[in-house]
């Protein structure tokens, strides 16, 4: 037999695992103990104690032929012979009618004694044989014999196997029961799930979150936590006419709310973690993230777990069902026939059993523990399908806190969870901070404040181009409260921060004009949107997909610019066309980048105020243009990259345009310049970086025109038309095939920039030199092998490009020119130590002043 201590390692599971254990399973492994020692206790005494004793019962012929006493007394009768060296004695026992017959001798000869009776009925007669052999008294043994035989012949199987019977189904039901713990797919994930589970529990930052969830959502007690007692609020002087709907994603205030009959629950005197305990919780978030993924894909554990419970209930119907039928076959007497006449001359023995009293109580106490183990279990199955365990909420837990975005779970975390409810609850609630955003973004922000101070922050603030103080942070978990402390930051970029929240602080910052978000969905308070609405200038937003764009933005009706990077495809244009810019009624300028196929129609709600529009197309073909024509007040147009082949037909009705831009597109022709005349207004065109071959004539129409861009196309002559257009002042032709300047170039009397650098120019007509107002001259290369003295008569030029041509030396009237200045000569270094040196000197007047003047 099996020892105790070597049977109950079978049902011993880890101590951690106890808290997926509910009472019903503590129960029955309980039950199942108690089951072990009564298997246990009943074989013991079986190996110990069982056995039969069996007494031989007379034949009906030899009982038929003994005479009752008439008298109705007992009658004793002793018939004794002895034949040399064998003896043999037989007593007869009478009471009443039913003699007794006891043999004294080895029964084997008492089979050849005979009786017979004398004709009076008192004398006995035995016939006497001749025998050999020795006396061996084996009496004795053939008791042995026959009790041997009779305890497997007479005895129910039940009863000589029970204990071991007990002992296999015990062994079967703890193997169900603990079955869940052992397999190798669901106990990877059950270790993985208390380890976290416990660390979850005990972590420092589950205590914090939820010491602080009463008080997280209180203006005041926030304010106390962030130091801003003092910080006044801010009041929107205008109307509510431009707040956001219900339906625009704000931050809102949801969480915990307090009654009067209450009390308030005190702010920690500590608001930042210890580093190491930050660390182990950022960890903890991210383990249950992945956890959840794993866990949630399968119900593997479920199925088990009703499948173990199935079997149970099986095994105890089976069990039950067969021993009922046996119960009472256990007992205490028993009719054995050995079928040994031949060596004992008896055919039938009477036997007891003296261990059939004890495995009778035993059997019916192993029934009571079955039934109650059979309750149990259909129990626990109508627990399985009473509700759907597959699902798990945290609504409870969601009013309790202010975390009221810890999402539901399913499958077998949710199965987990529930069984972690019949535990304790406390568990599934501490849990359930690290299945909240908001708690992570909490903890985030902690850290983040704690890294990212006043001072850190004063030393990434930079000078732009524009002179403004500007503050770029770029990947971070959020947006810095000491951000907010720079009152007097121009220019804000966020930039890869999706988690970026911007608190009712920003009102501080009454210098905030421009914001930067970069790919940074950025979500804001009331009371932050209020002050943007009405103080913000310019937004640039950066998104890969439109509904990365936060909603505010199309509130903010201050707004003069709005820069949009992105992609805004046709698919998206549906998208992008429920948020309307109506509301934009200030909006100036609008600058979109992206990969249009058509103007999106929701810019032509703002349409009427815009005063600049910008088109960067990426190389997508932009068709549809006619929205164009509702722009009446589009002073400058700029349609770049659009794949455009001509001049749209739209522009022409932009009777307020003054700068068109139609950079990098494919346009090889230009005849409808001609409608230009219509647009007065128009003082600057710039057709760069296109594939035009000639200029029309009819350019001459554009009277207004003072500045034209051509470079980068595939001009070989400049016509006279050109140089017609008398408030010309810039002309760009750079990176083209000219080789000749006309000499007609003298008539521009208002030039002031000149660009034809890159074509083949040999020869520089002495006409440009009347030029007088030219301030800037690029003639860089080209195939120029002389600069004419004339060149002094440039009295107020201060750029001139010459590098990369075929000169020989530099004129030296170019020191007449008085306000050109070798940082403004780009030439050869040789060509320039050529020069005289009081020609030098001249040039290099202004080498030293800047360093004077910044000393």
């Amino acid at each position: 037999m099996f020892t105790l201590a070597e049977v109950a390692s079978l049902s011993d599971i880890q101590p951690t695992y106890r808290i997926l254990k509910p009472w019903w399973d503590v129960f029955m492994d309980y039950l199942a103990v108690v089951m072990l020692m009564v298997a246990i206790f009943a074989g013991t005494m079986q190996l110990t104690k069982d056995q039969v004793v069996c007494l031989p019962v007379l034949q009906s012929t030899v009982n038929s032929k003994v005479q009752p006493d008439t008298s109705g007394k007992a009658d004793f009768t002793t018939v004794e012979t002895t034949t040399g060296q064998e003896e043999a004695s037989m007593r007869t026992v009478s009471f009443g009618s039913a003699p007794t017959v006891t043999p004294d001798i080895l029964l084997s000869k008492a089979t050849s004694s005979q009786y017979q009776p004398t004709e009076s009925g008192q004398e006995v007669k035995k016939e006497q044989k001749d025998s050999s052999g020795r006396k061996t008294n084996l009496d004795f043994q053939q008791y042995v014999f026959i009790n041997q035989m009779c305890y497997h012949l007479a005895l129910p199987w039940y009863s000589k196997y029970f204990p071991y019977l007990v002992l296999i189904h015990t062994i079967i039901l703890i193997v169900s029961s603990n079955f869940w713990f052992k397999y190798p797919k669901t106990c990877s994930k059950i270790e993985h799930f208390v380890s976290i589970l416990g660390k979850c529990f005990e972590s420092p930052w589950t205590t914090k979150a939820l010491s602080e969830t009463a008080c997280e959502d209180s203006e005041e007690n926030k304010q106390r936590l962030t130091g801003a007692q003092s910080l006044p609020k801010y009041v929107s002087t205008s109307s509510d006419e431009g707040s956001p709907s219900a339906s625009t994603p704000m931050i809102t205030k949801s969480g915990f709310k307090f009654s009067a009959d209450k009390p308030m629950i005190e702010i920690p005197s500590v608001t930042i973690l210890d580093k190491k305990d930050g660390e182990q919780a950022k960890a903890l978030f991210e383990k249950v993230r992945k956890f959840r993924a794993h866990v949630e894909d399968s119900d593997l554990i479920y199925k088990l777990y009703v499948g173990q419970t199935v079997i149970k209930t099986v095994k105890f119907i089976f069990i039950l069902c067969y021993t009922a039928n046996f119960v009472n076959t256990i007992s205490f007497e028993h009719i054995c026939n050995p079928k040994v006449e031949h060596l004992i001359g008896y055919t039938q023995f009477e036997c007891t059993h003296n261990m059939a009293y004890m495995l009778k109580k035993l059997l019916i106490s192993y029934i009571s523990l079955i039934c109650v183990y059979g309750f149990i279990c259909l129990y626990t199955l109508f627990w399985l399908f009473r509700i759907p365990l597959k699902e798990y909420s945290f609504e409870k837990v969601r009013e309790e806190s202010s975390f009221s975005d810890i999402p539901d779970v399913k499958n077998d975390f949710a199965f987990l969870l529930h069984m972690v409810d019949q535990y304790d609850q406390l568990y599934s609630k501490r849990f359930g901070v690290f299945l909240s955003e908001v708690s992570e973004n909490k903890l985030r922000g902690i850290s983040l404040n704690h890294e990212w101070t006043y001072e850190k922050l004063r030393q990434h603030v930079s000078r732009n181009a524009q002179d403004k103080q500007e503050l770029h942070l770029f990947m971070l978990s959020g947006v810095p409260d000491a951000v907010f402390d720079l009152t007097d930051l121009d220019v804000l970029k966020l930039e890869l921060i999706p988690e970026a929240k911007i608190t009712a602080k920003i009102s501080q910052m009454t210098n905030l004009q421009e914001l930067h978000l970069y790919h940074c969905p950025a979500k804001v308070e009331q009371t932050a949107f209020s002050f943007l609405r009405d103080h913000l200038r310019c937004l640039h937003v950066k998104f890969t997909d439109v509904a990365e764009i936060p909603a505010w933005v199309y509130l903010l009706k201050t707004l003069r610019e709005l820069y949009l990077i992105g992609n805004l495809n046709s698919e998206n244009n549906k998208m992008i066309g429920l948020e309307s810019l109506r509301e934009l009624r200030h909006l100036k300028i609008l600058h979109v980048k992206s990969n249009l196929t058509k103007i999106p129609p929701n810019i032509t709600d703002v349409a009427p105020h815009l005063t600049k529009l910008v088109i960067h197309n990426d190389g997508t073909k932009l068709v549809v243009l006619n929205s164009l024509k509702k722009m009446t007040n589009v002073a400058e147009l700029e349609l770049q990259n659009c794949e455009l082949e001509r001049i749209p037909h739209a522009i022409f009705s932009l009777s307020n345009l003054q700068e068109l831009d139609l950079k990098s597109n494919s346009i090889r022709t230009i005849e409808e310049i001609i409608s230009f005349q219509h647009l007065k207004r128009l003082t600057c065109l710039k057709l760069w970086h296109n594939k035009i071959v000639s200029i029309p004539s009819s350019i001459t129409h554009i009277k207004n025109l003072e500045s034209l861009y051509l470079s980068n196309n595939k001009l070989e002559t400049l016509p006279a038309a050109v140089f017609s257009l008398q408030k010309l002042r810039c002309l760009d032709v750079s990176y083209n095939s000219i080789a000749v300047i006309p000499v007609e170039i003298g008539l521009l009397q208002n030039l002031q920039h000149f660009h034809i650098t890159g074509n083949k120019v040999d020869v520089l007509p002495k006409q440009l030199f009347k030029c007088v107002k030219l301030r800037t001259l690029s003639l860089g290369q080209n195939c120029i092998t002389s600069i004419p003295d004339k060149v002094s008569q440039l009295l107020q030029l201060t750029y001139l490009e010459l590098k990369g041509n075929c000169l020989d030396r530099l004129p030296a009237t170019l020191g007449q020119c008085q306000l050109l200045r070798k940082s403004g000569l780009i030439v050869e270094d040789h060509l320039f130590d050529a020069l005289p040196s009081e020609v030098k000197e001249v040039l290099n007047q202004d080498t030293s002043i800047p360093f004077a003047n910044g000393i």
